[in-house]
């Protein structure tokens, strides 16, 4: 098989977005760890309950929205619940399931360090795009993405984090 290298348009596109991604990512966890004490990943995981029906998700659910590993979804969601701004709970239908609740300390939290979020992302992003631009941003993203899931009952497990298995050893 002969490799398919980048062309010169691909790469400079293909390292520009590498380094906004980059940037972007960097500039939000400082963002939040000053203002909020908390890194992006955790910011995401609270927004993202806050939008939930009853502020809950199966984390199973939560993770594919997050586009994360459950194994880090876990983690994250472990060091919430030691700071109370999640809970889980059982998950009724499914034994081997467990669900993340939003708590209304978390959801505080979330609103105290929303303006601020927003602003940053509004700075770093949005206020450098025409309105074009951003259409075209959802676009390409939405394409790059559907290309991963496709039909996600048919994707083999390594094809998106939220179905890979963890690598660790169970003790």
């Amino acid at each position: 098989m002969t490799t398919r290298w980048l062309t010169s348009e691909e790469q400079r596109a293909w390292r520009a977005y590498i380094g906004a991604v980059l940037l972007v990512e960097d500039a939000l966890d400082r963002q939040l760890q000053q203002e909020a004490g908390m890194p992006h990943m955790y910011y995401s995981i609270l927004s993202t309950l806050s939008e939930a029906p009853d502020r809950k998700l199966r984390m199973t659910d939560l993770a594919e929205r997050l586009k994360i590993t459950r194994s880090r979804l876990t983690y994250a969601v472990t060091r919430l619940e030691k700071d109370g701004l999640v809970g889980r709970e059982n998950c009724r239908w499914d034994k081997r399931g467990s669900i993340a609740a939003l708590t209304d300390e978390g959801m505080a939290v979330l609103e105290r360090a929303a303006p601020g979020h927003v602003e940053t992302v509004r700075a770093l992003l949005f206020d450098r795009l025409t309105k074009e631009q951003v259409g075209q941003m959802e676009e390409i993203f939405s394409k790059v993405a559907e290309g991963f899931q496709g039909d996600a009952a048919q994707a083999a497990p390594d094809e998106v984090p939220w179905r890979r298995r963890s690598t660790k050893p169970c003790s």
